[in-house]
């Protein structure tokens, strides 16, 4: 709170020195209005980014990740399907799913395929965000 208080302060007077260096006389007498406008308009700008930085940050959750079992049931998802998506979501391949659950890679294609079917999703990241929101993976 003081730290954006001082910050603001220092803002307004380096408004006001820039004004005098302007030569204020001249300049500032001339266009007061716009000078003040000018001043408002960035002192509401520079709260508005404040305010929306505070309240559009994205919230950690204390508690951890708790997986959603009863979603899990209702969708049908198998535990194989489940460890096929939770490698999918942490960025791998196929094939290196496929090395990494000694499955062939046409059986990890069969329960990619699936997941997609299950997840109402049309590629990778649509199931990943839809099983994310689902709280099936972390």
């Amino acid at each position: 709170m003081w730290k954006t208080v001082l910050i603001y302060g220092l803002a307004l007077a380096l408004g006001a020195v820039a004004l005098q260096w302007l030569d204020y006389r001249i300049w500032a007498r001339a266009h007061a209005g716009e000078v003040w406008i000018a001043l408002v308009a960035a002192g509401f700008l520079g709260l508005g980014v404040w305010v929306g930085a505070r309240l559009f940050r994205p919230r950690i959750l204390a508690g951890g990740f708790e997986l959603n079992t009863p979603a899990m049931a209702s969708l049908g998802i198998t535990r194989r399907e489940h460890e096929v998506l939770g490698l999918l979501a942490s960025g791998r391949s196929n094939k290196e799913i496929a090395r990494q659950l000694n499955l062939s890679p046409n059986t990890v294609k069969t329960h990619i395929a699936r997941l997609y079917e299950k997840l109402e999703a049309a590629r990778r990241t649509d199931a990943i965000l839809r099983a994310r929101e689902l709280r099936l993976i972390p």
